[in-house]
């Protein structure tokens, strides 16, 4: 053996096994393994998954989230592990490989180390790692905590020069980056982590969506809106009241930009059922309008209604013009849909008039329609079916005109001077899996 490596090596004399030898390299190549492998399954592990255990209890799910606060003392401790074991396994490889073969066996034996290193301490644990994070990682953070604590002094030093060098690159070590989600990925997540059922993914969806869509999506037209009109014969008022399905009521006088407030049904339900209700009374249960400008985002609006204990409140132009309502659960029922019975102007009129079309109310919400039947009309633009229809035609056509929306195919029906009131509706029907991928080829 030459003198170095008996200077250097001395423990391995001539007289050591070699069947010692080749044991004790294993042992190095399983180590090398277990830290190449423990490192990708630690930065690989979901921190939301992580932190959900983390507060449930779970230690070694504690003591990662602990260690991954700070990835650069971790990754330290890992590579000083990893890079003691491979060089201990390289001079140990060159002794043996000295023992079979004598000094020109040296290059066979760092070829075939690297060979073995490359597959079974990289390739194969980091693989496995990769596909089974939790699996691999939480029981390595109960072997990496307590070592961390013990070689800190020494990964301490490493840590300062390496970060020193980083923060020249403009990278500070001690901010950890940001693990929060932005919408658009919470949004992916949620299409894609495949966890949660379908009604709640679509829920979750539409809750996210809140932000981008605005009063004036889901509001009650103001031609709609059904109130008490004081103009009106007292007894048509009272009849009214007593067949009305809603809870609140707006009133006015003449027209609804005159509001005058609205009333709790509740409060005059003693009176009502007295026969004693009269427009004085009426007036003196009335309660202050609330109103919203029109664009209001609805997560801006549900908070507003939340913090102001109001579930009503009217949605005016730039001018001060009533545009339509919006109340609480026009909201809610953009997050979960549809009720079963859902009273009131916000019901679409459509009739399935054959196999492949229906006969709607041109008035009919464009978002309320996709919800309820499953269409794609576009919601970026008018509100209204009638609003999409006149956009593209640029013009209130005449009965028995045809036209294709967003594929699709609409008669009208019948119309006014003003505007459209009925309409054909034609859905596309699906494509079948041929026709989708010749769709596809061409």
């Amino acid at each position: 053996m030459p003198p170095f490596l008996r200077g250097g090596l001395f423990f391995l004399n001539d007289d050591v096994p070699l069947g010692l030898l080749l044991g004790l390299l294993i042992v190095l190549l399983f180590f090398s393994a277990f830290f190449s492998g423990t490192e990708t399954a630690l930065m690989r592990l979901n921190r939301f998954r992580l932190r959900s255990r983390a507060r449930s209890g779970h230690r070694a799910a504690r003591l990662a989230e602990t260690m991954l606060q700070r990835p650069d003392r971790l990754i330290g401790l890992i590579l000083l592990g990893n890079n003691t074991v491979n060089l201990a396994a390289a001079a140990l490889t060159t002794v043996i490989a000295i023992r079979l073969g004598g000094e020109n066996a040296i290059w066979a034996g760092t070829a075939i180390l690297t060979l073995v290193i490359l597959i079974f301490a990289e390739a194969v644990p980091k693989t496995f790692a990769a596909y089974n994070p939790s699996r691999v990682a939480l029981p390595a953070a109960l072997i990496y905590y307590p070592m961390l604590k013990i070689a800190y002094p020494l990964i301490w030093l490493i840590n300062l020069a390496a970060n020193s060098i980083l923060r020249l690159l403009g990278q500070n070590p001690s901010k950890a980056s940001s693990s929060s989600l932005s919408t658009d990925e919470l949004r992916t997540l949620l299409r894609e982590g495949g966890t949660v059922p379908e009604r709640h993914q679509n829920m979750l969806l539409s809750v996210l969506d809140l932000g981008e869509t605005t009063v004036d999506d889901v509001m009650v037209p103001r031609q709609e809106i059904l109130g008490i009109d004081l103009d009106e014969p007292w007894k048509e008022t009272l009849l009214l009241i007593k067949n009305s399905q809603h809870t609140r009521l707006p009133v006015f006088r003449d027209d609804i930009d005159n509001i005058k407030g609205f009333i709790r049904i509740r409060n005059i339900l003693e009176e009502l059922n007295k026969d004693a209700l009269d427009e004085p009374r009426l007036l003196e249960n009335l309660e202050e309008p609330y109103f919203v400008p029109e664009g209001t985002p609805l997560n801006k609006q549900l908070f507003n209604f939340q913090n102001l204990k109001n579930r009503f409140a009217f949605v005016v132009d730039e001018y001060g013009d009533i545009q339509g309502l919006i109340t609480t659960e026009d909201i809610v029922r953009e997050i979960v849909g549809e009720f079963g019975a859902d009273p009131g102007p916000t019901d679409v009129e459509i009739t399935k008039d054959s196999e492949r079309s229906y006969v709607v109310d041109a008035s009919a919400n464009v978002r309320q329609l996709n919800r309820l039947m499953s269409w794609n009309f576009p919601t970026d633009g008018p509100k209204t079916l009638n609003g999409l229809i006149v956009e593209q035609l640029e013009t209130i056509p005449n009965s028995g005109t045809g036209v294709t929306v967003a594929d699709y195919p609409i008669e009208i029906l019948s119309t006014t001077e003003h505007s459209i009131k009925k309409v054909r509706v034609f859905p596309p029907s699906p494509r079948t899996e041929p026709e989708l991928r010749l769709a596809e080829g061409q």
